[in-house]
């Protein structure tokens, strides 16, 4: 187990510039791409509540039946919400952004916790403005039509959104991008990693010549370099050209 374990961490540690340079690459890539060339998108929300009481001399009072059909009817206006029955009113806001109705409602999500009475809704576009503006708008319109859509007034706007708030883009998530780039360009390096070894059958050691053909080595031979084999050449013997005067040495 441990001989297997130091093996892939050899194979890690031969290769890893390859690992690094992936990782690098894919993580930088991924949050200049998300930073330069996605579109962000802003977010404002506003919260309504379904809440019609039963009146006895007088007062209302809250009873369990109530409160559960109020409960159901909060999974009828989501449906509603985004019918044209109210997002062609809430268009008629704006016509000058340019925005129909099926894009209004494309731009539009109402959410609603289980068992609850309240519902969310959540706008999203290219500004904070332009978010805030939409949701405010289909609250308003859902309100003032429900009572005549479904003969009973129970809605109460419980926030709206702020126009005037600092509010950073929901989309891209730079942050969450980037790790998710991490992560992925890791554990996809790693596995090229060992994928090259695998289909590497070169023999590069004597290591490898045991563990393929499982025979001892009898010789190494070592490498040499060109510096080498220019350093030890021999000299070549001078050659006499034609007219040049020779000289003998005298023994004395």
């Amino acid at each position: 187990m441990e001989s297997g374990l130091n093996q892939y961490i050899q194979i890690l540690r031969k290769r890893i510039w390859l690992i690094i340079i992936t990782v690098f690459v894919v993580t930088v890539m991924s949050g200049i791409i998300s930073y330069f060339f996605i579109d962000k998108q802003y977010a404002a929300s506003t919260k309504l509540v379904v809440n019609k009481s039963s009146s006895y001399q007088g007062y209302d009072i809250l009873d369990y039946n109530a409160v559960n059909t109020n409960i159901m009817l909060v999974n009828t206006y989501k449906e509603i919400i985004k019918t044209p029955a109210i997002m062609e009113k809430v268009a008629s806001r704006f016509t000058g952004e340019g925005l129909t109705s099926d894009m209004l409602a494309g731009m539009t999500k109402v959410t609603s916790i289980a068992d609850t009475q309240v519902m969310t809704i959540t706008a999203t576009a290219d500004n904070y403005a332009t978010a805030a503006k939409l949701a405010n708008a289909v609250s308003d319109v859902f309100k003032a039509e429900i009572s005549g859509i479904m003969k009973v007034d129970n809605v109460t706007i419980l926030n709206e959104a702020k126009t005037t708030d600092n509010v950073g883009p929901v989309t891209p998530n730079i942050k969450l991008n980037v790790a998710a780039a991490f992560i992925v360009s890791l554990l996809i390096s790693v596995g090229l990693v060992f994928l090259i070894e695998h289909l590497d059958d070169t023999v590069k050691t004597e290591k490898d010549v045991e563990k393929f053909l499982g025979v001892p080595t009898l010789a190494v031979i070592s490498k040499i370099k060109t510096a080498d084999l220019k350093n030890n050449a021999p000299s070549e013997p001078h050659k006499k050209m034609a007219g040049e005067t020779a000289y003998a040495g005298v023994n004395q």
